[in-house]
C-alpha cells in the first residue's frame, strides 16, 4: 500500500510539473519574445527618451528645442499639428521626421502614444481659458514695419528697443538676452519664432501672447508682423568670422 501511493504521489507531481511548470524552466524560451521589437514598443517613457529627450529635455523642459513641457503650446498647437510635426519633421530645420510616412523609423501609432503621453502628462485642459488664440500657422504676411512698432509695445521691455537684450544695468545692449543674434535667428524658422510668441517658454519668464504690461493680448496680426521684423534682421552667412567687406 505505502509503495502503491508513493508511486501515485510522483505521478502526480510529475503530471504537475509538466502541465505546469515545464514552461519556465531555466534556458527555456517563453510563449512571448523577452524583448520588445522596436517597433512593437507604446511605452511613453522609453519613446520620448529615446526620440525627443536629447533635443527637448528629459522632462520636457530645458533642452535645446523648443520645451514640450508647456500646456498653452501643446493646446494651442493641439494633436493633429503635434503628430504631423514629429511624423514629418519640420523643413529648414533641426527637428527631422520620426515618422515612416517622412522617413523615419517610428510608426504612427508610436507617433501617437509619443503626442497623447505629451498631452496627457504636461497638458492642462482649460488652460486657454476659452481665450482666442493666434492662429498656429500665420494666415498673412507680416509687417516688418508694423512689427517694429509691436515688438516695441510688446517685447522691448525685457528684450530692448533694438532686440539685443537689456544688460544687467539695466541698459540697452546685447549683454543678455539678445533675440536678434545672427546664429539663434539662423537656427530657428519662422514658425518656431511665432512658437514662442504665442505661448511662451516656461520657466524662462517669458508669457504667452496674453501676459504682457500693457493689459492687452496680442493679435494675430500682431504675432504675424513680430516674427516679419525678427526675420527681417536675418544675414545671409551668419557665423563668419571675418568681415566679407575686405
Amino acid at each position: 500500500m505505502k509503495t502503491g501511493l508513493v508511486e501515485a504521489m510522483t505521478a502526480a507531481a510529475l503530471l504537475t510539473l509538466s502541465s505546469v511548470g515545464c514552461s519556465h524552466l531555466p534556458g527555456k524560451p517563453g510563449f512571448h519574445p523577452e524583448t520588445l521589437r522596436p517597433d512593437q514598443e507604446l511605452g511613453f517613457a522609453v519613446l520620448y527618451k529615446s526620440n525627443c529627450s536629447g533635443c527637448h529635455g528629459d522632462n520636457g523642459l530645458n533642452g535645446a528645442a523648443l520645451p514640450l513641457n508647456n500646456p498653452v503650446y501643446l493646446d494651442w498647437a493641439g494633436r493633429k499639428h503635434l503628430i504631423q510635426i514629429i511624423a514629418n519633421g519640420v523643413p529648414q530645420s533641426a527637428m527631422l521626421a520620426f515618422g515612416r510616412s517622412g522617413g523615419g523609423l517610428l510608426t504612427d501609432e508610436q507617433v501617437e502614444h509619443i503626442v497623447d503621453g505629451m498631452i496627457a502628462r504636461w497638458g492642462k485642459p482649460g488652460v486657454l481659458n476659452n481665450a482666442d488664440p493666434p492662429d498656429y500657422a500665420p494666415m498673412s504676411k507680416g509687417d516688418v514695419t508694423q512689427g517694429k512698432a509691436a515688438f516695441l509695445i510688446y517685447c522691448a521691455r525685457c528684450h530692448g528697443a533694438d532686440g539685443k537684450g537689456i544688460s544687467p544695468d539695466g541698459q540697452q545692449g546685447d549683454a543678455t538676452g539678445s533675440i536678434v543674434d545672427p546664429t539663434y535667428l539662423a537656427l530657428i524658422t519662422d514658425q518656431g519664432l511665432r512658437d514662442i510668441v504665442v505661448s511662451g517658454l516656461p520657466g524662462e519668464g517669458m508669457p504667452d501672447w496674453r501676459e504682457d504690461a500693457t493689459g492687452k493680448s496680442m493679435t494675430d496680426q500682431n504675432v504675424t508682423d513680430i516674427v516679419a521684423w525678427l526675420a527681417s534682421q536675418r544675414i545671409p552667412f551668419p557665423g563668419q568670422p571675418f568681415s566679407t567687406s575686405r
